[in-house]
């Protein structure tokens, strides 16, 4: 394989087997890094073809791990031209109060709002701008020979099969990645695949008739509750888009909102305040298609030298933390620094990028679950208000010695199970505290009824 420019340059050849954020970001890297790199991806290309669902596009949370990358990768300051910073999550509760819940305690502990679309696109242009890197959209993966690092594809109208032959494939081929399966095949390999019972329908709260925003902009909106629960991004247009979570099938589901008195019926129910925001709420939740929420974990994520897996494809998680995206976006980085690391070995420059983010990834499966059953039960709590702000108060007090968990995972770089360990001595030891306090009080308490004791005595 030859460069754009200069064909009697060889460039090692890398083959990627999807262009969503994860393959788009890792072509740039990897052409940085000296490999040709072609990318064959099965959906039209993203600037051209329809935006998102229905001319609207998913929104994502972008944090610390994202933005290192995007910076790694000298994007960042496009990127943040087009997102709304979000200070926080304002909690819209069952009985009707309204609440803002900060996410940090400094000023750059934000996130920032993206549409997904944008973002893809930004993505693609860079990548595509070096001169190496080739993009080839409508293309599907028929078959993967993992021991040449050979794939064929073929154009999903039908047309005739290519076969290309590089010296790395990188599946970035999603939750139901077809590298990941024929990488694995008939190899001693772990998979295990896990669907939530809800899915989820992505809605919208329009700006008002006077064109300003109906709520709150700054800040990531949640209508939790037991049956449903519903996320809103803000766009930079002062729109939002929802994300309605909740079962696939029973009484209350999305199986259930099958007439528009139906879906009127639930508003008014559970989200009576969000109502009012969604004047076309009947029409999309009838007419959007329902998604699912997947979670995978499998190893191995590399084949020799040859395959490699990345993003989805490696670590499929709930959306609950916000952090697939970001994830994603560190395993590019992650991979780009280990090849630097071991310029002599490509298999021991992937199998330090697994060791590296796998058990970490793991633990974010853990902590996406755990999140998702805060935001749906416990966000609106007084027990779990207390208890977060308990946490930025430490974090005020003790910046060098005290971090909540959601900023270790939204707010820094450090892996995310290392963030757990730390959260969880933390909480120890302010379980410690609380009790020897408590029993500090009722010595003093027993101590001064003992002296009222004696002195009734005298």
């Amino acid at each position: 394989m030859t460069d754009g420019h200069d064909p009697t340059v060889r460039r090692e050849h890398a083959v990627i087997i999807g262009a969503g954020l994860a393959g788009s970001l890792a072509a740039l890297f990897l052409a940085r890094r000296g490999y040709a790199v072609d990318v064959y991806e099965r959906r039209a290309d993203p600037r051209t073809a329809p935006a998102g669902l229905n001319g609207r596009s998913i929104n994502l949370g972008l944090s610390a791990r994202g933005m290192r990358s995007l910076a790694e990768a000298g994007l960042l300051a496009d990127v943040l031209k087009r997102s709304v910073p979000m200070r926080g999550r304002v909690v819209h509760s069952p009985d009707g109060t309204v609440a803002f819940q900060p996410y940090g305690v400094r000023e750059h502990e934000i996130l920032h709002s993206v549409l997904r679309d944008e973002l893809i696109a930004l993505v693609v242009d860079a990548a595509e701008a070096e001169p190496a890197v080739r993009f080839h959209f409508d293309m599907r993966l028929l078959r993967l020979d993992r021991d040449r690092a050979t794939v064929e594809v073929a154009p999903t109208d039908g047309g005739e099969p290519v076969t290309v032959t590089g010296d790395l494939v990188v599946g970035a081929d999603g939750v139901f990645s077809t590298v990941r399966q024929q990488m694995q095949y008939g190899l001693r390999a772990d998979y295990a695949q896990e669907f939530l019972e809800w899915g989820y329908k992505e809605l919208t709260i329009p700006v008002g008739d006077d064109g300003e925003p109906r709520v709150r902009l700054e800040a990531l909106h949640v209508w939790p509750g037991d049956d449903a629960l519903m996320v809103a991004h803000p766009n930079l247009d002062g729109s939002l888009t929802c994300s309605l979570f909740m079962a696939h099938e029973g009484p209350v589901s999305f199986a259930a909102l099958d007439t528009p008195e139906a879906v009127r019926t639930f508003f008014d129910r559970h989200f009576p305040d969000a109502a009012a925001l969604m004047p076309d709420r009947v029409e999309e939740v009838l007419g959007h298609p329902t998604g699912q929420l997947v979670t995978v974990r499998t190893a191995p994520w590399r084949h020799a030298d040859r395959v490699v897996l990345i993003g989805d494809a490696a670590h499929a998680v709930y959306p609950f933390y916000g952090q697939g995206m970001n994830s994603a976006f560190e395993d590019c980085l992650v991979l780009d620094h280990c090849l630097g690391a071991h310029p002599g070995s490509r298999a021991a420059a992937l199998a330090a990028y697994e060791a590296a983010r796998r058990p970490h990834t793991d633990v974010l499966a853990d902590l996406s679950t755990q999140n998702f059953q805060d935001l749906r039960a416990r966000v609106h709590r007084v027990g779990y208000t207390a208890h977060a702000a308990a946490d930025r108060l430490l974090a005020r007090l003790l910046p060098e010695r005290w971090m909540p968990l959601y900023t270790m995972v939204s707010h820094t770089t450090m892996p995310y199970a290392d963030a757990l360990a730390r959260a969880r001595r933390q909480d120890r030891l302010l379980r410690t505290a609380a009790a020897s306090t408590a029993l500090a009080a009722l010595a003093a308490t027993a101590a001064t009824v003992g002296a009222w004791r004696r002195n009734r005595g005298r």
